[in-house]
């Protein structure tokens, strides 16, 4: 259990760092705003291009594993929109935020590490494979939901052209398909510009990490919205049991890939689901509470997934 908790702990620490930084130094939250943007935008992006173009590209084709991941990524985010809708009575612009929360796990920051700490190389495929596949969906449903609610009457073929752009330059989605046409070319960069690449995506975590902490203490934890304990429910227990499902029904597939699987949904719910509410100016505090919430309850949820996975509790 000590092996577990010392490579859990640090992801934790790192937010409570960034929580006491934001109590001690009453710095104004616009400061903010340029980190976000280097994580969306800079850090992330070069992580998951170098995730993406150094997975061997024939590796990337395995259909049945996409789909047990992707479609149990799925259920979890209509399955939270609802819990959103009914629960907490939101639009369904809102509803739309809140099944990101219940949906999007922390595939970016923690997952990546803590499954190659865990699994070794064989987790990298795996991990890609979710990263990409979730990442698309996720962000594919969500330009396309706010479009269409936006509350303006747009002609049909306008809107879906702005839902195609949003799709098609996110960063993150052009940092995936960039990531895997230099996987099917193996294209190797020049040393330097890589290296570059590796300090930001070394910097990846630890800033977002970090962000998450400061963010939270500007934000002092006040009413919890009824639909939260449901999304978080949905996120931490329900999401990891929808994926061990599909995985061993479409199965079967390697210890490691399985294994691998059920940590990613086990994630707590991804800071990206707080930057996406700003974003989008919609239900941005009760993002920042689901977050936090999801956080603290993910130290003994995620710990103990880990654990059972480790000490071969959970048979794959």
């Amino acid at each position: 259990m000590i092996d577990v908790l010392n490579l859990a702990m640090p992801y934790f620490g790192l937010i409570f760092v960034g929580y006491v930084c934001g109590k001690w130094r009453n710095l104004p939250e616009s400061g903010l705003a340029w980190m976000n943007f280097f994580v969306l935008y800079v850090s992330l992006p070069a992580l998951f291009f170098r995730i993406m173009s150094r997975t061997p590209f024939e590796e990337l084709a395995n259909p049945p594993f996409v789909i047990a991941t992707t479609a149990a990524t799925a259920a979890a985010f209509f399955l939270s929109a609802i819990v959103g809708k009914l629960i907490g009575r939101l639009p369904l612009r809102e509803a739309a935020m809140a099944g990101l929360a219940g949906g999007y796990g922390n595939i970016g920051y923690m997952g990546p590490a803590l499954a190659l700490a865990l699994f070794g190389l064989p987790s990298a495929v795996p991990t890609a494979l979710i990263f990409c596949f979730d990442s698309i969906f996720l962000f594919s449903v969500i330009p396309l939901w706010m479009a269409l609610t936006d509350g303006t009457r747009r002609p049909l073929l306008p809107t879906l052209w702005f839902v195609v752009k949003e799709i098609v330059l996110h960063p993150l989605i052009v940092a995936v398909y960039c990531g895997a046409l230099a996987a099917a070319f193996h294209l190797q960069l020049p040393v330097a510009l890589d290296s570059m690449l590796q300090f930001l995506q070394s910097s990846a975590a630890p800033v977002a990490l970090f962000v998450l902490g400061v963010t939270v203490a500007l934000r002092p934890l006040g009413r919890v919205p009824w639909e939260i304990p449901g999304l978080v429910l949905i996120k931490l227990v329900i999401h990891p049991i929808l994926v061990f499902a599909l995985v061993w029904w479409l199965g079967p597939f390697t210890p490691e890939w399985s294994a691998t699987a059920v940590l990613m949904a086990s994630l707590p719910p991804a800071l990206n689901v707080f930057v996406i509410a700003r974003q989008y100016d919609t239900w941005t505090e009760p993002a920042s509470v689901a977050v936090l919430i999801g956080t603290f309850v993910s130290v003994v949820t995620l710990t103990s997934v880990m654990y059972l996975i480790k000490t071969g509790q959970i048979a794959f």
